[in-house]
């Protein structure tokens, strides 16, 4: 797989968020809903101040046990902090130099087929943060930048 590195300044995200693993059976139902949720009454519209229409899916908080636990969240990058309601979270994706993939296709298949892929390299990772960028809401052609956090 193709990348580019890249250095990026720290990005602030509104949306919400949930601990989850990938070892867990229930890890596409528990990430599903958090993206059901960005798309809810309760999400889109509350979100105040964003920067772009781009949603955002960050893996960050990685646990260091066995467990592999880590925060799972879905948002939208936004230059200023609001007064929130509800469930909404605010979430930092830290500066930093990150390997940048470009991957094209169905969103779901897609995806997955980087991760399977991204498991199998031997990529320097800093497992701080990681995160995938949706270019489009195209679930069919979508274009996604995906964020690896490198050492």
């Amino acid at each position: 797989m193709n990348y580019e590195i890249v250095d990026l300044k720290e990005k602030t995200v509104a949306g919400f968020s949930a601990r989850t693993s990938n070892a867990s059976p229930d890890m596409t139902r528990v990430i599903g809903e958090l993206w059901n949720r960005l798309y809810s009454p309760e999400g889109c519209p509350t979100i105040k101040n964003r920067v772009n229409e781009k949603s955002i899916g960050i893996y960050t908080d990685y646990s260091s046990d066995e467990k592999g636990d880590y925060t799972a969240a879905a948002g939208f990058e936004i230059d200023n902090v609001f007064d929130k309601s509800g469930d909404i979270e605010f979430i930092k994706i830290p500066k930093g130099r990150y390997a940048r993939f470009v991957v094209k296709g169905n969103m779901v298949k897609a995806v997955n087929d980087f991760w399977q892929e991204l498991w199998q390299m031997k990529l320097d990772r800093a497992f701080v943060c990681d995160f995938e960028e949706y270019q489009n809401a195209d679930p069919d052609n979508a274009e996604i930048h995906i964020y690896i956090g490198l050492k």
